[in-house]
């Protein structure tokens, strides 16, 4: 299955200035809607506008979605044509890779060579449940002679995507490619101060084979289209990434309708340093794991747990690297790029001052002026030593380039440690003694452990999900697929 590409990335940018709704195949917004700006939070230029979706926008298209999904023409798709889409959709960004990071850097901020990684990261998605679609099976089950018993897994239906503002061509194509996959219809609904490259899927979607209906971008604030979409009693399942609080409210309203959701909620993830660590390799990963997208991350690694006789040694060489870190535009491609938006740097400045007042400051924890970036807001990479483990900063995720140190004496004090959060997302483990690592790995409360690396949420295979409340149930892999099914078991008597 192939046929032409002529969506909005291949055209160029700059012919975008308003942001529509794809609903059942149709394109909506106009004059009698309210418009929200979009902004590139490198210089705080607007880019675009978006519909403030309602709660009639949010019902149209899950409307649409579940006649989509019920046609004659969805059910006659394969599993393999499924799959042949994604895979063109992957080859498409491929293609474009330069304009579809382009695209992200405007809209996130984050540098180029990041977004250019989440432009390969998204192909790779859509590329891996592209070539699994016709390789979602049952099982046969023995019960007894004459009795032919069989699961087979159908889709779930119309599958709601409430994609954050962080990653949102990434996420998008984690959770759509396997609902995709899998035969389901989908209704996204993208962040309110990124949407653009989520509206250019759409684009591609709509200029797809795809059944009218099949894909839905609906846009707005979550406070409307948000809530709307996670407690319409039309969808079947929900997949969220975001906050704790927005995450309880999601789940909640799935509850009154008895929707299952998977929710990614975050984390306050520690990096573990043994004395015996590959000292340029752990200095590298720890570095890595707070600055990406300027500590913008649910997987950050945002505390720094090292052992006590190692700990002057390696905080001093950390404190030279983070010296040597440049912050910038994202187009001009340094080491850490701008916070969001004001509301998001006016928090994480007013957590730096708490941890100051509390601890002691190694490094950053500044404002920053950027030469053509004066619209945007920018933050030193920050360390914070002598902190209590239960203040503010230890415990709650600041979702910024901040990182709180901690000692630990051993294994046992450090597995405490990093127990020690309400959160349970991701770890890292550095040492060479695999014995060491391997008891720590097994103890750790975390949905991803890494030992001597640190994958910030880890590669497209990797299943991620966390305890506790970094959320429920697992995207990623092929385990991912298994929130866009249902079981169903067939018993056949039969003999003569």
């Amino acid at each position: 299955m192939h046929w032409p590409v002529h969506a909005f990335i291949g055209k160029g940018m700059s012919e975008m200035k308003r942001i529509r709704m794809l609903i059942g195949g149709d394109w909506i917004g106009g004059d009698g809607d309210e418009w929200l700006p979009v902004v590139n939070p490198s210089d705080g230029t607007q880019i675009a506008e978006i519909v403030n979706g309602t709660a009639e926008h949010v019902d149209a298209a899950v409307r649409a979605a579940s006649e989509a999904f019920e046609s004659p023409e969805w059910k006659a798709w394969k599993p393999h044509e499924r799959g042949n889409l994604l895979i063109d959709l992957a080859r498409h960004i491929r293609e474009h890779a330069e304009e579809w990071a382009e695209l992200e850097c405007r809209d996130v901020g984050k540098p180029m060579s990041q977004a250019r990684a989440d432009a390969e990261a998204a192909a790779r998605y859509f590329e891996f449940y592209g070539g699994a679609a016709d390789k979602v099976m049952g099982d046969t089950i023995p019960i007894e002679d004459g009795l032919l018993n069989a699961t087979v897994l159908e889709p779930m239906g119309v599958t709601a995507h409430i994609i954050p503002w962080n990653y949102p061509l990434q996420i998008i194509a984690r959770s759509v490619g396997a609902a995709l996959a899998t035969g389901n219809a989908i209704v996204v609904k993208s962040a309110e101060d990124t949407p653009m490259t989520a509206h250019a899927l759409a684009e591609w979607f709509a200029e797809s084979p795809l059944p009218k209906g099949i894909y839905n971008h609906v846009t707005g604030l979550g406070s409307g289209a948000g809530a709307a979409l996670s407690a319409h009693p039309g969808i079947n399942q929900i997949t969220f990434t975001g906050s704790v609080p927005t995450g309880i409210s999601v789940m909640k309203s799935a509850a009154e309708n008895v929707v299952p959701v998977t929710l990614e909620l975050g984390g306050k993830s520690p990096n573990i340093v043994f004395a015996d660590a590959d000292e340029e390799k752990t200095l590298d990963g720890v570095v890595r794991a707070i600055i990406q997208n300027a500590g913008q991350t649910c997987s950050a690694g945002s505390r720094l747990l090292v052992q006590e006789d190692y700990k002057e040694e390696f905080l001093s060489k950390l404190k030279a690297r983070f010296g040597e870190l440049q912050v910038g535009r994202g187009v001009d491609d340094k080491d850490i790029g701008p916070i969001l938006n004001k509301r998001q740097f006016d928090r994480i400045m007013e957590r730096i001052e708490e941890a100051k007042a509390q601890g002691k400051l190694i490094s950053g924890g500044h404002p920053v002026k950027v030469e053509g970036g004066e619209g945007g807001h920018y933050i030193a990479p920050t360390i914070i030593d002598g902190l209590d483990h239960d203040c503010p900063a230890a415990q709650e995720e600041i979702f910024g380039p901040v990182l709180s140190v901690f000692t630990f004496s051993d294994a046992e004090d450090a597995i405490r440690l990093a127990n020690d959060t309400e959160y349970g997302l991701v770890a890292g483990v550095w040492t060479k003694d695999v014995d060491v690592a391997h008891t720590v790995a097994s103890r750790v409360k975390a949905g991803q452990v890494f030992i001597n690396n640190y994958g910030a949420g880890g590669g497209i295979q990797m299943p991620f999900g966390g305890y506790k409340k970094s959320g429920i149930g697992r995207e990623k892999g092929f385990i991912a697929l298994r929130n866009y099914v249902q079981v169903k078991n067939i018993a056949v008597k039969f003999g003569i």
